[in-house]
């Protein structure tokens, strides 16, 4: 696992933007075209702006990328504001101005959601796996919906969100009571299948979960922990998320004396 740890918030963006640009061209080099995973909630909202930028400045080609996010609540009309559909269209597929048919989101209105699990596992597979997840982290440390307690080795599933997680994301909604309860998301195996992956957090409300994932035994107590495993996971925070680190030290002199094919 690779700790990156810069000034501020808008650091982070801009280091994740890159790391993301860089994978979309080294695909394309290699004649194919991108499968970025993407994330929700307010951590990755300054790396979409930033690659938005780099989009409208023509130094991003998004042509034939494709995109799937990691969640959706259950019983929420698309339409809804807060339903992940709604986000990702507005946060990711048009200021990347991706193809809206290249991009999905689990099916949270199925009849059957087992069955839209199991169709959104083999999507991805259709689309060759994912090249880069992006990833934020809850204060409980759950990525994606994956909270604690979650299978280390599960795959697209049903669950029931954590009362933590509901109270933070009431502030996306009129009231606490308008959060759902259930949510389809991609499991920590699933995440786990990523070529790359990419965890960005800001500020000191998620120390203790960044530090609990980086350097606490990998745990299903801490879904993000899992990332220990991943060959090739970046961890991307500012100074304040970073805190907790006991090697903050350590990290920086690393990310200072890479060997020049890891650069």
């Amino acid at each position: 696992m690779q700790v990156v740890i810069v000034e501020q918030p808008g650091d982070v963006a801009s280091f994740a933007a890159s790391r993301i640009s860089d994978v979309v061209a080294r695909v394309a080099a290699s004649g194919k075209r991108a499968v970025l995973g993407v994330a929700t909630g307010s951590s990755p909202l300054g790396t979409y702006r930033a690659l938005a930028e780099l989009v409208s400045r023509g130094h991003l080609d998004t042509t034939g990328v494709s995109a799937f996010a990691l969640d959706e609540y259950v019983g929420l009309d698309y339409a809804h504001p807060e339903s992940y559909h709604s986000v990702v269209t507005r946060t990711v597929t048009e200021p990347l101005a991706l193809d809206p048919r290249r991009v999905h989101v689990p099916d949270g209105l199925a009849d059957d959601l087992p069955a839209a699990c199991s169709r959104y596992e083999e999507q991805i597979r259709a689309a060759g796996g994912i090249d880069v997840q992006l990833l934020g982290i809850g204060a409980n440390g759950h990525i994606g919906f994956n909270e604690p307690t979650s299978s280390l080795n599960s795959r697209t599933r049903l669950k029931t969100l954590a009362k933590r997680t509901r109270d933070d994301n009431a502030r996306f909604f009129d009231s606490p009571d308008q959060v759902p309860i259930h949510c389809l998301t991609q499991g920590l195996a699933t995440i786990l299948d990523a070529r790359q992956a990419l965890l960005v957090a800001q500020g000191v409300g998620k120390a203790e979960a960044i530090a609990a994932a980086v350097e606490g035994p990998v745990s299903a107590m801490c879904p993000a922990s899992v990332l220990q495993l991943h060959s090739h996971a970046t961890v991307v925070v500012d100074e304040a998320a970073a805190s907790r680190l006991r090697l903050r030290d350590y990290y920086s002199y690393v990310l200072t004396n890479l060997p020049s094919g890891d650069r």
